[in-house]
C-alpha cells in the first residue's frame, strides 16, 4: 500500500471523486469509485465518497494498493452457527461468528459472510468489486458479533455515507487484562502500520485519526469486561489502543495478551464481540439497533471468572 497525496488542482474544482481521481492517478473510474467505497480516499483528512465533490486546494490523499488484487471468487458456503438477525428487502444483518471473514481476499481460503449469504439464496446488488457486493463496514475474522450487510444500491450509498459521518452507533464488549484507570474514559491516539511488523497495527504518530470510548461494566480482578463505541473504524481499533494502555483484548496474543491467562480461559481468539449495532433504516429513516449474544467461547470465559475459577 502506498499513499499518494497532492493538492486538488483548480482544474478539478466540482468534479465528483471517482472522476477527478481517475485523471489525476490514471485510475479507471471504476477502480477510483472502489477505493473511495474502501475508505481511502480522503480530503483534508475526511473520508469522502466517490460522488462527493473536489475542492480546489483542499489537500487528497489516497491509499493506494501496490498491486492490482486478482480476481477473488465467491464461493457460495454455507456458514454453519450464522444467524440472521433482521431481514427485509433492503438490508440484512447477520450474527457472524469467530473464524469468518465478510468477505473474500485473496489468501483467504475460509468461509465468509458474502458466500454465507450466496449460498442462502440472497440476491445482493450494489456497486464495487462482486466479492465485496453489499459489505458497507467489516469485523475481524476473529471478532463475532452484529453486521450490516446492503442489499441494494440505495441501501449501500447511504450506509457507507453513514459510516463516513460517524453516525453509526457501534457498540463491542471486550474482557481487557487488568483494570483499566479510570474506569471509563476515551482513547485518542492514531493508528497504523506498525513499524516492525506489516500484518500488524499499532499506535503511531503518522497514523490516522482513531478515537475509542470505553466503560468497564464489571471488574474480575485479572480482567476487566468493558463497553466500547468507536468514533471511527480502524483496523484492529479496539486490539491496538487497549494494548497501547497495557490492557490488551484477553487472548489477544498478537497485541500481547498473557498466553497463561488465555489458556486458564479456554481462549483461543481475542474475547472481543460487536454487541450492537444501531443506524438510520436507509429505506424508513427510522432509527434501528440489533444485538448479539456472546458466543459460547466467550460465556465459558466470562463464568470462569465469575466464578473465580480464574
Amino acid at each position: 500500500m502506498s499513499l499518494r497525496a497532492l493538492p486538488v488542482p483548480d482544474g478539478l474544482a466540482g468534479e465528483r471523486v471517482d472522476a477527478g481521481l481517475s485523471r489525476l492517478l490514471g485510475l479507471s473510474r471504476t477502480r477510483a469509485a472502489e477505493l473511495a467505497a474502501d475508505g481511502a480516499v480522503r480530503l483534508d483528512g475526511r473520508e469522502v465518497g466517490k460522488s462527493d465533490r473536489l475542492v480546489p486546494g483542499a489537500w487528497l490523499e489516497v491509499d493506494v494498493p501496490d498491486a492490482a488484487p486478482a480476481a477473488v471468487e465467491v464461493v457460495a458456503e454455507p456458514v454453519p452457527g450464522m444467524g440472521i438477525v433482521y431481514d427485509d428487502d433492503d438490508v440484512v444483518v447477520v450474527d457472524k461468528p469467530v473464524g469468518v471473514a465478510a468477505h473474500p481476499s485473496p489468501g483467504w481460503t475460509g468461509p465468509t459472510v458474502v458466500g454465507a449469504l450466496a449460498a442462502a439464496g440472497y440476491r445482493i446488488s450494489t456497486s464495487g468489486a462482486g466479492e465485496r457486493q453489499g459489505i458497507v463496514h467489516r469485523l475481524d475474522v476473529g471478532t463475532s458479533g452484529v453486521m450490516v450487510v446492503a442489499k441494494t444500491e440505495h441501501a449501500y450509498t447511504l450506509l457507507k455515507q453513514a459510516f463516513r459521518d460517524r453516525t453509526v452507533e457501534k457498540e463491542y464488549h471486550a474482557l481487557v487484562q487488568g483494570l483499566p484507570d479510570p474506569l471509563e474514559g476515551t482513547i485518542d491516539a492514531p493508528i497504523g502500520r506498525h513499524p516492525g511488523h506489516d500484518w500488524r497495527f499499532a499506535v503511531v504518530d503518522e497514523g490516522r485519526d482513531s478515537v475509542t470510548h470505553y466503560k468497564v461494566l464489571e471488574a474480575f480482578g485479572r480482567a476487566s469486561l468493558v463497553e466500547v463505541h468507536l468514533e471511527t473504524g480502524r483496523t484492529h481499533q479496539i486490539r491496538v489502543h487497549f494494548s497501547a494502555l497495557r490492557h490488551p483484548c484477553a487472548g489477544d496474543l498478537t497485541y500481547g495478551a498473557d498466553p497463561r491467562l488465555a489458556a486458564e480461559l479456554g481462549l483461543t481468539r481475542q474475547w472481543l464481540h460487536a454487541r450492537k449495532l444501531g443506524f438510520t433504516h436507509p429505506a424508513t429513516g427510522e432509527w434501528v439497533e440489533f444485538t448479539s449474544s456472546y458466543p459460547q467461547d466467550l460465556q465459558y470465559a466470562l463464568d470462569a471468572l465469575g466464578r473465580g475459577d480464574v
